[in-house]
């Protein structure tokens, strides 16, 4: 009898708890207030990624993105244009897109990258080497060498460039 009411009584709070977690998440997914808490800190953080074709060449950059649980599908984006998408991190926070990036530069050159456009450990690690970011602006080549992607920073500060990879 004690065994049972123990059980029930760890039953009961661990409802509580966990519907007091989905109602505050959800009071903050529908509210136009902003959270108090630093980027980064919070559970199931809004992300919002922008990724600007500025490839050298002038050409249209084809993107496909995918994460574990997201496939966003085949997009063909103009020189200059802007394509955006939104998630929000996962609460284990192991999120990540992963982009495949190719374009035709004249003739018979082809360019055909692989990148991480977004993972916890570089854009949502409060403690981490770069800064959060909540908005995440991708350019491509416009900063770095050909091959590289650069995360642009709002404040117009230096940008933060990676290689990207040459195999999925």
């Amino acid at each position: 009898m004690t065994m049972a009411s123990i059980t029930n009584s760890h039953l009961t709070l661990l409802f509580l708890i966990s519907s007091t977690f989905i109602i505050f998440t959800l009071a903050l997914e529908f509210s136009d207030v902003t959270a108090e808490a630093p980027d980064g800190f919070l559970p199931l953080a809004k992300k919002h990624v922008v990724i600007r074709n500025t490839v050298k060449n002038g050409e249209e950059l084809n993107i496909h993105c995918k994460s574990s649980e997201n496939n966003l599908g085949h997009i063909h984006l103009k020189h200059g244009h802007t394509w955006d998408f939104r998630f929000l991190v996962n609460i284990s926070k192991s999120t990540k897109f992963r982009c495949h990036f190719w374009w035709y530069a004249g003739n018979k050159n082809f360019f055909n990258y692989w990148f991480d456009i977004f993972t916890v450990s570089r854009d949502d690690k409060p403690s981490g080497r770069y800064p959060v970011c909540q908005e995440c602006i991708w350019d491509l080549s416009d900063y770095g060498p050909e091959g590289y992607i650069c995360r642009i920073n709002r404040d117009k500060s230096e940008p933060w460039c990676f290689p990207m990879d040459d195999e999925p």
